[in-house]
């Protein structure tokens, strides 16, 4: 099983309020639909980010700090409609090119604690991949027990989904060619990087709003899962060159391993 994200760069502008790349959609979820029809049997779950639709809104109204006033939750709202804009126009490119795909918001599924996901469910997305059908989940709005009120971003879904479904490969598709030792520059890209790594690196976030700690998060997330899962094979690369992730789906080794998990031997379950 492949857990394959498109990050929120890939698929807006994050400088502009609420900016598809619809050709960039477009062309991610032909690449995805290739690759299914050459291994048919791929079980795949989907995740994308929210770009310039929730996450601008979101730090306009302070979402994933809590949420106790009307005002509070009428952006709790507007932040959950932003999400949700952007995942209809993904899933139903992803249907347009011919996959089953079906969405599984968060928002829906998900109680938080302290930004933590506590619960979520899990069997609708299981009967839904033994299924042959593709879910796919986003960043999103939850319930927080002690915050009213987060934003859960797609990473941390899938941190949850990992431990339950244990997929053998996650693939985090961004714009970035992976992890770089010296951002901003970006001139030495990290073929891999480990948990020993972490101290001679700087981390940065993201050099547009996000409201989920961008890169950083990214990375140290991927680790704990890497940590966890100790077959798992996760990448960091970009998905901006045409061809790239459907590459990956097949067993292609792009951009930056992270974690002590094996690259891959070209065999994809």
């Amino acid at each position: 099983m492949i857990f394959l994200k498109l990050g929120g760069s890939l698929i807006t502008d994050k400088t502009v309020p609420e900016t598809p790349r619809l050709e960039a959609i477009r062309r991610l979820a032909e690449e995805i639909a290739r690759a299914r029809s050459e291994l048919p049997e791929l079980r795949l779950l989907i995740g994308h980010g929210s770009g310039s639709f929730g996450h601008i809104v979101a730090a306009r109204y302070g979402t994933h700090r809590g949420a106790s006033s009307k005002e509070d939750w009428a952006g709790f709202a507007e932040v959950w409609s932003a999400a949700a804009r952007l995942n209809r126009l993904v899933v139903e490119a992803l249907r347009a090119a011919g996959l089953p795909a079906m969405a599984f918001p968060p928002s829906a599924s998900v109680i938080a604690e302290a930004g933590e996901i506590v619960e979520m469910a899990v069997e609708p997305i299981q009967r839904a991949l033994e299924a042959g059908l593709v879910p796919v989940v986003a960043g999103d709005v939850a319930f927080d027990r002690r915050r009213g009120s987060t934003i859960v971003s797609t990473e941390r879904v899938f941190f949850c989904l990992g431990r339950l479904l244990r997929p053998t490969r996650l693939l985090l598709a961004g714009i970035e060619r992976g992890v770089f030792a010296d951002y901003p520059a970006n001139t030495r890209l990290l073929p891999a990087i480990t948990e020993k790594d972490l101290p001679g690196i700087a981390l940065a976030g993201a050099a547009t709003t996000d409201v989920t700690g961008g890169m950083a998060d990214k990375v140290l997330l991927a680790m704990r899962l890497a940590q966890e899962l100790p077959d798992l094979e996760v990448r960091i690369f970009s998905g901006e060159e045409p061809g790239r992730v459907t590459d990956a789906l097949l067993g292609g080794t792009p951009g930056t391993l992270v974690g002590s998990g094996k690259p891959s031997s070209g065999q994809v379950s």
